[in-house]
């Protein structure tokens, strides 16, 4: 063992390591949370996919989405920040101003062209679309949306920040125990955005205070799904995490993954931030 291995050994057996860590910080306290560095369970067992099932509907179900899933194991990870909340339509809108990044939009076409048609073009995604560098009236304070992985890494790095890794999203959005939703064992529609009680579209980031995640984050599922730093594959894809305000309860867990190409701009993907503590 080299000198510095061996002083960090003794650091940590006196305890001083436990102090560096409480000395860590996130650089917006208000604005992101410490998650705590240590392990916690990651992923589903049958127990938890069978819940999923007992929960959704006949097309969820023979879609075999939960089959997915990451088999649960417990994962260890070094402290980390993640943002509190959503990026907002605000919050994105000040970054479109500040660097001139397209703001969010699809046309028809490239809706069409894009694929996952499960909602009509005029009916439901022009609600979403901002208009003259915009976000839609009255939806400032909820989640930016039509933004691809791209762009959402871009929107972090003009923060100095980075989107989290798929396992820094779970452990944010569960906490360490294996619990199947943010808030315990059984499902509760009125804690988050979702099909069952929704209104049929987003909402402010802030709005369900009942449903935040041990760690304190507001809609570590429902509203919309989240991108993520981690790749699905050798095509380009993106693991998306949480759920959306059109989804039934079985997907509305942490341990949910889907994946979606990273180009893609959709009404129903948002996005949070993460970085290192200083």
């Amino acid at each position: 063992m080299t000198a510095l291995g061996l002083s960090a050994s003794l650091l940590l057996v006196l305890g001083v390591g436990a102090a560096f860590a409480s000395d860590l910080r996130c650089p917006d306290p208000s604005r992101m949370v410490l998650i705590a560095a240590g392990p916690f369970w990651m992923g589903s067992d049958e127990r938890e996919r069978d819940l999923a099932r007992s929960l959704s509907g006949e097309v969820v179900r023979a879609a075999r989405w939960f089959d997915a899933e990451l088999a649960r194991r417990e994962v260890t990870l070094p402290a980390y920040c993640l943002d509190r909340s959503l990026v907002s339509q605000s919050d994105y809108a000040t970054f479109v101003r500040a660097t001139g990044h397209t703001p969010p939009w699809i046309t028809r076409a490239e809706y069409e062209t894009q694929g996952f048609l499960v909602h009509d073009y005029d009916r439901t995604w022009t609600r979403f679309l901002w208009r003259d560098n915009r976000p839609p009236a009255g939806w400032e304070d909820h989640p930016a949306v039509l933004v691809s992985a791209l762009d959402a890494e871009a929107y972090c790095r003009w923060r100095r920040l980075r989107l989290p890794s798929e396992a820094e999203w779970e452990k944010g959005a569960r906490g360490t125990d294996a619990r199947p939703f943010p808030w315990g064992e059984r499902w509760d529609a009125d804690r988050l955005n979702s099909a069952e009680r929704g209104p049929g579209h987003t909402t402010p980031v802030t709005r369900y205070e009942s449903g935040i995640s041990p760690f304190g984050l507001f809609d570590p599922v429902g509203n919309v799904f989240q991108w993520t730093a981690t790749a699905a594959g050798a095509r380009g894809r993106r693991v998306v995490k949480g759920c959306a305000w059109d989804d039934e309860a079985g997907l509305c867990r942490p341990a949910f993954r889907h994946t979606r190409p990273a180009t893609s701009r959709h009404i129903l993907i948002g996005f949070r931030c993460a970085r290192m503590p200083s």
